[in-house]
């Protein structure tokens, strides 16, 4: 099993990923309908990910120390 790593991130990528997770106000024309602040979550760590160097699918929060803290496992290259 890889091994878990601390990380904080910073007060703008925590304001991106709360951006993220809000809802969307949408008419629906022509049939499609917007991605879910879900997907938009999702998409916002997976960038993070990418640039700090963490599986996203893997985030889980430290309550003790904050919202800007989380461990994940080192993205493999």
């Amino acid at each position: 099993m890889p091994e878990r790593i601390e990380f904080e991130m910073s007060k703008e990528d925590l304001e991106t990923l709360l951006r993220a997770s809000q809802p969307v106000r949408y008419m629906v024309f022509g049939g499609r309908e917007p991605r879910s602040p879900q997907e938009n979550a999702n998409s916002a760590w997976a960038v993070l990910g990418a640039e700090m160097g963490f599986n996203s699918l893997t985030v889980r929060p430290v309550p003790s120390k904050g919202d800007r803290f989380f461990t994940a496992e080192r993205r493999v290259f």
